[in-house]
């Protein structure tokens, strides 16, 4: 998650997000409706979790006739609260999207960014499991049982991959605000000892505040046949879709559901937690993306690191008297580690490496045309678009925010999202 980990950080990045979705007058309550009716609805303070009930309006005597019934008002958010996407990429490097300085483009995001900030001194925990935790949560990993990754809980406090009812998630938040809630891709944050049609499912998607969920369990999967579930059934749509890849499977089923959801409910806004399993291994993107970067990499890493620290550089990623870190050779502060220069390499060697470069590559670009396309996927509402990755820390210090070159309009931006990425 490039972005997050500090607690503080962490409870930033939530706060706006609750806080756009939630804002409206203090103390003022909207409801529509007559009360008591069916589709009466109300607006909440949304101090607490879970929702205290509402008191019964009506009167109960002794005959149906001397009885007045009452229903409780459907709970709905603000009037004009955004549908928020929440993106979040696997085992990113800081310099891996052009929107960033890197070498991979991402222009979709770069018009997202745009329209906002691009932060540049959020913090990850360096592993999956405790930076996804802490991303939904907006706590510190430990105090939500994922001191480390799910497959190496340990069973001690901090560290059981267990997040408690004590601690709800933004699903959770949402949901009871009226909300519907989606979670897409990768779950990481389930005890795999739970990893069962038979469940319990309280610490699965749907249990922990998401309406939907429509991905796989664990840390990774294949992407051509993956450990794929919706909601808590087990799918298999490989057998009936030749040549399915997940990347544009959970693509087409949030727009599906997505469409459902608008023709259902126009009105209600949507938060969809979007986590693909790029570029966590396995990577496998398609054919036709890994032909895009055929021979984009021929440079080599130290050619291709000096253009990655002169792009940041140009965007105001990093500062203009940055200097670049010595290359790793040899030298006692780095505790006589070396790399080798790519021009010491063997011909295979370097064909090797740049093809494993480009399929890096063709899977993050893939996923990221496959994941927030600004045109069509969100036409409904107002929507704003975070977007982090679960690896690479920058420095210990306050988050700092660099405004793009036009004024911020996050987090209410006017972003709408189209066929997930058609850019």
């Amino acid at each position: 998650m490039r972005y997050v980990m500090k607690r503080e950080l962490l409870a930033l990045t939530l706060g706006l997000l609750v806080g756009t979705a939630l804002t409206a007058v203090a103390g003022a309550q909207e409801t529509t409706g007559v009360p008591g009716a069916p589709n009466a609805t109300t607006t909440i303070d949304g101090n607490y979790l879970p929702n205290p009930p509402s008191a019964f309006g009506g009167e109960i005597g002794l005959d149906a006739k001397d009885s007045k019934p009452y229903w409780p008002a459907q709970i709905v958010p603000p009037k004009g609260a955004p549908n928020i996407l929440l993106i979040m990429t696997d085992d990113q490097g800081y310099g891996i999207s052009g929107t960033f300085g890197g070498v991979i483009p991402t222009p979709t995001m770069d018009r997202i960014a745009q329209m906002g900030l691009r932060y540049t001194q959020f913090h990850s925990t360096a592993l999956c499991s405790p930076t996804r935790a802490a991303l939904i949560t907006g706590r510190n990993h430990h105090s939500v049982g994922f001191g480390v990754i799910s497959e190496q809980a340990t069973g001690y406090p901090g560290y059981d991959s267990i997040i408690g009812i004590e601690n709800a998630t933004i699903g959770e938040i949402l949901k009871q605000n009226g909300f519907a809630t989606s979670w897409f891709g990768k779950n990481h944050n389930t005890p795999d000892y739970q990893y069962s049609t038979a469940g319990p499912f309280d610490q699965w998607p749907t249990g922990m505040g998401f309406d939907y969920f429509y991905g796989f369990m664990g840390g990774e999967t294949d992407q051509w046949t993956p450990f794929l579930y919706r909601n808590t059934t087990q799918i298999f749509p490989w057998r009936d879709q030749p040549g399915y890849n997940m990347i544009t499977g959970m693509a087409d089923d949030a727009i599906d559901y997505m469409k459902q959801l608008n023709a259902a409910a126009p009105d209600k806004p949507f938060f969809v937690y979007y986590v693909p399993g790029a570029t966590h291994a396995p990577h496998q993107p398609t054919e036709e993306w890994i032909g895009k970067f055929k021979g984009k990499f021929d440079m080599g890493w130290n050619a291709m690191r000096e253009q990655i620290f002169a792009n940041q550089k140009r965007l105001g990623v990093i500062p203009a008297s940055t200097t670049l870190t010595p290359w790793p050779d040899g030298q006692p502060e780095y505790g006589g580690a070396k790399l080798p220069k790519w021009d010491t390499l063997s011909a295979d060697e370097k064909k090797l490496f740049a093809r494993q470069a480009e399929v890096f590559a063709a899977y993050a670009a893939y996923t990221m045309r496959s994941v927030a396309s600004s045109r069509r996927w969100t036409t409904w509402a107002n929507s704003t678009t975070p977007w982090s990755s679960t690896s690479a820390a920058t420095t210990a210090r306050a988050p700092r925010a660099r405004p793009s070159a036009r004024p911020s309009t996050w987090p209410r931006s006017k972003a709408s999202t189209s066929r997930l990425l058609s850019s």
